[in-house]
This record gives structure tokens, C-alpha cells and sequence, in this order.
């Protein structure tokens, strides 16, 4: 019989009792796709984060998309970004045409190193791509100077990141491009969705035309004229009315994630072979995942199984593949990082009894 493991991700879904009723209002109601449905979740998820000009995508993968598209980004051109995340962040900045330059990791936290970064500018760089990976907000303080020097704009990929902070507010309202995931396993899911936030309201609605194939849907369709070829990104009815009852747990659901990280902070201090990751100052993080560094990580993950616990690196660093074989270069920090790291279960569905009997275990060492 297979042991019943404690996982390291997990789907949150509402109750039926609440979800399936709007889910058959809107199947049933005869208009399925982007309407309504579509606007006021973007109004609700918009308060959440504490931004009014927000789209709600079909994908995190099309919000990353259209933040390029904006910005300009083409063949030619370079963006940096950190090879520390999953395949989207930079396979998207391929499908625009430009080179992703790789900049290398802040040791101690695995996020991209303002330091790195600032010396791969170059006149060719047209955008930083910033990634709170795990939840751990990057250091947004560094980056903004960095921003306004070089006139380069940020692309928070926040994916993560939902529910993390920066300076007390939401991820979400500071950088003129923030991306948002609702992906099976990220902290609220919609099966399959996105967001971007943007700060201008002219990109607004140009990204508004850009996610339903560069039409502008305030007006007829038979008076429309396409002057920039767009995309079909746009969100569906159905997955917004799932968004709209998902939300209305997010607060709870994304605070037993916080709470599970914040305890871990505490009870893993001191452990021989552990070292805990620092948060930069002014940022709160959003534990989707618990990451530390380990010595003997194979051990480690071992041990953990043994007693039906997951334990896992989860994601393959970006720059192995060989679409980005053009991009090589030596990442000696994110060499170190990505040999230590780990993510252990930190959400939701971590009561206090598994939190309690996971750090017990750690503890006793492997």
C-alpha cells in the first residue's frame, strides 16, 4: 500500500456548495465567454491587490506576453532576468524575438541580484524581468533605482507572489508591470488564468486590444479597425466566476501559507545544516513554497520521505535549455544556490500537527 505523502503543492477549491452554482449560472446563462463575469472579477481581484488597471488573461504566460508587447520588446533587443524560475518567464521573452541575459542570483536568497544586474546593462537592454520566486519578494527598493537610472522598466513576474508585500501594500501596485498566475497550484487557481497590472492608463487599454486580437471592444465589431495585430488572451466567463468564489477565500487560504511560513522562520533557527533565507527589508513574502538551504540535500529530501513528507528543488533552472543556448554565461551564485535549496509543504492544507511533526524531523537531523 502506498504511503499517503503530505504534498508539496495543492489545488485550492472553494466548496461545491459555493462554486458549482455560479459555475452552472454562467454555463447556462448563453454567454460564455469574456463579458461581465470577466469585469467584475477584474474589479474585485483589482481591490485585492490594490491596483484599478488590471486584465485578467487567459494565462500568466499571456500576461508576461502582453508586458513585453507594451514595453517594445523585439528581435534585437535584450532583457535580463533570472534563470531561478519556471520555463515561462523566459520562453516568453524568446517568442518576442529578444535575448534573455542572464543575471545571477543574490546567494543568500536566490533572487535576482540587483548587483548582477546593474553591470549586464547594456544600450540593447529593454527590460528587467524580476521573479518573487517561491512567494520571496525581490528587492524592489534596489531595483527601482536601478530603474529610474537606466530608464529600464520592470516586469515583476509574480506568479508566486500573490498576497506578498512590499513597503505594506499588495504585489501589484508599484512596478508599471506586474504578472499574476492562476495556475492549478499556485496559491488561488482557476484551473488555468492570469492578470497584469499595469500604472498607465493608455497601456490599459492598449493591452486591453492586445488580449482579443487587437480590437477594441467598446465598439462595434463592424466598426472596428485593427491597427496593431493582438492575441487571443482573454479570459472566459466560466474561469472568472471560479476567480470570483475562489477569491473570497484568498485572504484565509494565503494567510495559513504565511502563517506555516512565518513558524517555520522560528522553529528551524539553529538546526546544524540548515540555513534559513533572509527576507529583504520592506518586503513581506507569501510562502507559496518554504524554501532553505540544506546540506546534503539528497539526504535530506530522503529522510523526509521516509516519513511521508515532500520535499523537492520543484523547478529546473532556466539556463540548461537549449533554446537559451545563445545566453550562457557562468552564474557562480545560482551554481551554489541551486545545489542547496529545497522547498518543504507550507500551505493550506499544513494544519498545525504536520507543521509541528515536520520541523520535528528536521530536527532530528539526516
Amino acid at each position: 500500500m502506498m504511503k499517503k505523502m503530505i504534498p508539496l503543492v495543492k489545488p485550492y477549491i472553494a466548496p461545491a456548495s459555493e462554486m458549482m452554482p455560479e459555475i452552472e449560472r454562467i454555463l447556462y446563462s448563453g454567454y460564455i465567454a469574456e463579458g461581465e463575469e470577466v469585469y467584475q472579477f477584474e474589479e474585485q481581484f483589482g481591490s485585492f491587490v490594490q491596483n484599478p488597471l488590471l486584465l485578467c488573461l487567459n494565462s500568466g504566460t499571456a500576461a508576461l506576453h502582453i508586458a513585453l508587447e507594451l514595453i517594445g520588446v523585439d528581435r534585437g533587443d535584450e532583457v535580463i532576468s533570472t534563470a531561478m524560475t519556471a520555463e515561462p518567464t523566459n520562453t516568453t521573452i524568446a517568442l518576442t524575438g529578444a535575448k534573455v541575459i542572464w543575471g545571477d542570483v543574490d546567494i543568500n536568497t536566490g533572487l535576482l541580484s540587483p548587483e548582477n544586474v546593474r553591470s549586464k546593462i547594456t544600450e540593447k537592454t529593454k527590460a528587467i524581468m524580476l521573479v518573487h520566486y517561491a512567494g520571496m519578494v525581490c528587492d524592489l527598493d534596489a531595483f527601482h533605482k536601478i530603474s529610474e537610472e537606466f530608464h529600464i522598466p520592470i516586469i515583476e513576474d509574480a506568479a508566486h507572489a500573490l498576497g506578498g508585500k512590499y513597503r505594506g501594500k499588495m504585489i501589484g501596485a508599484y512596478s508599471p508591470y506586474t504578472c499574476f498566475s492562476f495556475q492549478a497550484i499556485k496559491h488561488m487557481t482557476t484551473v488555468d488564468g492570469g492578470a497584469l497590472c499595469l500604472k498607465r492608463e493608455n497601456e490599459f487599454k492598449e493591452a486591453k486590444k492586445l488580449r482579443w486580437f487587437g480590437l477594441d471592444k467598446s465598439v462595434s465589431r463592424l466598426k472596428n479597425d485593427i491597427k496593431r495585430p493582438g492575441y487571443k488572451y482573454g479570459m472566459n466567463n466560466v474561469t472568472a466566476a471560479m476567480g470570483k468564489v475562489q477569491l473570497k477565500h484568498m485572504e484565509t487560504i494565503i494567510g495559513k501559507h504565511i502563517e506555516n511560513g512565518k513558524y517555520y522562520d522560528e522553529k528551524l533557527k539553529g538546526i546544524p545544516g540548515i540555513t534559513l533565507i533572509p527576507y529583504y527589508e520592506y518586503t513581506e513574502p507569501s510562502y507559496w513554497l518554504y524554501t532553505l538551504k540544506v546540506e546534503q540535500r539528497t539526504e535530506f529530501m530522503k529522510a523526509l520521505e521516509d516519513k511521508g513528507i515532500t520535499a523537492s528543488p520543484l523547478h529546473h533552472r532556466s539556463d540548461t535549455h537549449s533554446v537559451f543556448k545563445s545566453s550562457h554565461c557562468e552564474l557562480p551564485n545560482l551554481d551554489k544556490f541551486y545545489e542547496e535549496f529545497v522547498h518543504i509543504p507550507c500551505g493550506w492544507w499544513v494544519g498545525e500537527e504536520e507543521r509541528e511533526r515536520i520541523a520535528d524531523i528536521i530536527k532530528r537531523g539526516w
